[in-house]
């Protein structure tokens, strides 16, 4: 099997290489970013498998990147995760909305992270 191909967007260093690291050590090709344009420019040449953001990030936030995202066809399935710092929820109505297809809150630990990933990739394989 092919590898997987995951893209961790934060503009928090450490938290992008904490998450990368965990996702390589997994078996994942993982493409990095530090705000939401580049991600956006990524996501459109790499289509990783997927995608997870930080909520509050420079160019573009993570909302906007989503919504970019789905408004460009070659992009428009790709699952994404939200991390959110406490105090920055995202109502139900605006994950359906989104398709966002789980959201965490930090502090989380990379386990955490990587669980939620290959469950969603496990729900998506299934659709």
């Amino acid at each position: 099997m092919a590898n997987r191909k995951a893209m961790v967007v934060d503009d928090e260093f450490h938290i992008v290489q904490v998450v990368a690291i965990k996702l390589r050590n997994n078996g994942f090709d993982v493409i990095t970013a530090d705000n939401g344009a580049d991600a956006y420019t990524l996501a459109c040449e790499q289509k990783p498998d997927i995608v997870v953001t930080d909520y509050q990030m420079p160019k573009l936030s993570g909302l906007e990147l989503i919504e970019k995202m789905r408004s460009n066809a070659d992009t428009a399935r790709i699952p994404v995760i939200m991390l959110t710092a406490r105090g920055f929820a995202i109502d139900d109505e605006q994950k359906l909305k989104l398709g966002i297809s789980a959201c965490l809150s930090k502090p989380f630990s990379p386990r955490e992270v990587l669980g939620t990933v290959e469950e969603v990739l496990k729900q998506t394989a299934q659709v």
